[in-house]
């Protein structure tokens, strides 16, 4: 944290956040939770953008690499159900699927279902990417924990992991 940042987070601390949940003003909550809420944002977001630097994919726009990543995970899909999934309008999604359509990374195929509707997959060189783009963030990330951190605080991270990984439930 900076000088300024800690000096206006100790301020913060000593009178209290007056902030809802969605950062607010209005009911009280603890100064503590306020600040790291603020700091988790801004390290995530930090290491979000390392990770697509050091991934090869900062080429590639957030709304790409998203679609890319939904459509490993979830599997061939519609424009209008990523759309959706993206919480995007279909002009944007088309705009985006063109761009990845021109790189080769998707392809588009009618709908077995429905032949008035495309299926959006991944094509091999697409498959390839993001396999590249996320072993290259793993190895970044493995030789970055091993190189900064002792093994202890390595085992202190996999505890502070733990707990943040309950705000997802």
């Amino acid at each position: 944290m900076t000088e300024k940042r800690t000096a206006r987070a100790a301020a913060t601390a000593a009178h209290g956040a007056r902030t809802d949940a969605a950062g607010s003003v209005g009911s009280v909550v603890p100064a503590t939770a306020a600040l790291a809420a603020r700091e988790l944002r801004a390290v995530f977001s930090r290491l979000r953008r390392t990770l697509r630097e050091a991934s090869g994919t900062s080429d590639l726009t957030p709304s790409q690499s998203a679609v890319l990543s939904r459509l490993i995970n979830d599997g061939p899909a519609s424009a209008s159900v990523l759309a959706a999934a993206e919480r995007v309008r279909p002009q944007s999604m088309a705009a985006t699927l063109a761009a990845l359509e021109q790189r080769g990374l998707v392809g588009r195929r009618p709908d077995p279902e429905d032949g008035r509707r495309q299926v959006v997959s991944l094509t091999e060189a697409g498959l390839d990417h993001v396999a590249d783009s996320r072993q290259a963030r793993q190895e970044w990330l493995t030789r970055a924990m091993t190189e900064h951190y002792t093994e202890a605080e390595r085992a202190t991270v996999l505890e502070a992991l733990a707990l943040m990984d309950r705000l997802n439930r």
